[in-house]
């Protein structure tokens, strides 16, 4: 028998010997019921007293060791005890790891900052503090928004696309650049990580100013050596052995002039992260333009067609935008065959302007999509380099979407072609007017 069932037993057997008792003496004074109350009323003072010792160590027990009580008494205190011992563990055990996790947050060589599902702040470590000027007794409590006031940051919490951190300059006299990235977690609740990128932007930027200067300094002697080949190509006394090469020389300096171009573009683009305003560009106009340049090619997919579901006009800059809708253009026709297709769409919803290159060439492997955008990256290089590819092109679209507040969409399957979409806010929309659609072979 377990030593509770015992003591409840033994309980009993003792409510039993007062009744008894109780009953007895009252029985020996000719008035049993009146000995059973007198029993019943002792039994019961008994009771309420360890019930008041019982109450009283439970206000004190922080430092009052516990009466010492039998019977169910004593089982009841001994289980409270228990509870406190397995409670303070707990206790203890939760601190320690509420300690270590401090200790490891505060070396951390990134700033940790924890946020409601207000957004408000909970937490921050010492570097938080440190990058992000914030001070325990008055920040904590306050909504992050209202502490980081830069529009870039506050619109990548209002996107609630938290996917890729976002990159602010902090208003000091020394550059500062910081990543912000936020992690949701738990209910609603948000981590955010922070971390000092300055160094990163200044190599970043001596990249640019190097890559600028060079191709300055490279167009120039590119230019006479293009002249001089195109020349010698078409002087008709030229040795017939030595057309190939020479033509061949020309192909090649016309690609490195390409890449010169495109070098100069995105680093134009580069220079600045401002968004930029414009006026209203015919989306209309410049598919046709584009649909027009693709079958002057000397080989080019049989069909392009030209699908407009919307009159709306794209506000934004027209050179900016010609180059990025050309690239993503240019990029479907070469890596189509001449018996495939090509459809530009542009359409206007509730989410904004959507411009869209369809085609029906090559596909891409998913593993290599996310990588696109980046300079001089090729799926397969020696197509690219067939092609005449310089790999800017996209990472220029990329850089024309960001000033524009745009996203680039990229969906292909391997061998059914590819589909690449610009994806444009809707303030950026001119004026929605009925909507057409057109249709060009």
């Amino acid at each position: 028998m377990e030593p509770a069932t015992q003591v409840w037993w033994f309980a009993a057997g003792r409510l039993l010997a007062t009744v008894l008792i109780g009953c007895g003496a009252g029985w020996l004074f000719g008035n049993p019921f009146g000995g059973l109350a007198i029993a019943l009323a002792l039994h019961l003072t008994w009771v309420l007293v360890n019930l008041v010792r019982l109450e009283w160590w439970l206000r004190h027990r922080n430092y009052a060791d516990p009466p010492d009580i039998g019977g169910v008494w004593g089982e009841v205190i001994s289980q409270i005890v228990r509870l406190h011992r397995r409670k303070r563990f707990h206790k203890q055990r939760f601190v320690q790891l509420m300690r270590q996790l401090q200790r490891s947050t505060a070396a951390l060589p990134n700033g940790v900052v924890i946020l409601n599902a207000q957004r408000e702040i909970v937490w921050f470590n010492r570097m938080a503090a440190r990058l992000l000027n914030l001070r325990r007794t008055g920040d904590l409590g306050m909504r992050i928004e209202h502490l980081l006031r830069e529009p870039e940051f506050v619109r990548y919490l209002a996107k609630g696309d938290y996917s890729n951190p976002v990159v602010i300059r902090q208003s000091s006299a020394d550059e500062c650049y910081l990543s912000l990235q936020v992690a949701p977690y738990g209910d609603g609740q948000l981590l955010l990580l922070v971390s000092d990128v300055s160094r990163q932007m200044r190599l970043e930027a001596v990249r640019r100013d190097f890559v600028a200067n060079a191709s300055h300094e490279l167009r120039s002697p590119l230019t006479v050596v293009s002249g001089y080949l195109e020349t010698l190509g078409a002087d008709g006394s030229l040795d017939p052995e030595l057309r190939g090469p020479i033509a061949e020389m020309r192909r090649q300096a016309e690609r490195m002039t390409a890449i010169i171009r495109d070098l100069l573009e995105l680093s134009r683009l580069e220079e600045t992260d401002e968004v930029v305003g414009g006026e209203p560009v015919d989306v209309a106009a410049l598919a046709a333009l584009l649909r027009k340049d693709v079958l002057a090619r000397a080989v080019h997919p049989r069909e392009v067609r030209v699908r407009i579901d919307s009159e709306a006009r794209l506000l934004g800059d027209e050179p900016e935008i010609h180059s990025a809708f050309s690239n993503l253009v240019d990029n479907a026709a070469k890596y189509t065959p001449p018996e495939g297709s090509i459809e530009m769409r542009w359409w206007v919803d509730e989410d904004g302007g959507h411009f869209a290159v369809t085609d029906t060439g090559f596909g891409i492997p998913s593993e290599h999509i996310p990588r696109l955008t980046e300079r001089f990256y090729r799926v397969d290089a020696g197509r690219a380099r067939a092609t005449g590819g310089s790999g800017l092109g996209l990472a220029i679209v990329k850089h024309v979407l960001q000033r524009h507040h745009g996203t680039l969409e990229v969906r292909s399957q391997l061998g059914s072609g590819s589909t690449f979409t610009c994806h444009f806010p809707l303030e950026r929309v001119a004026a929605t007017a009925p909507a057409v659609s057109a249709a060009t072979a």
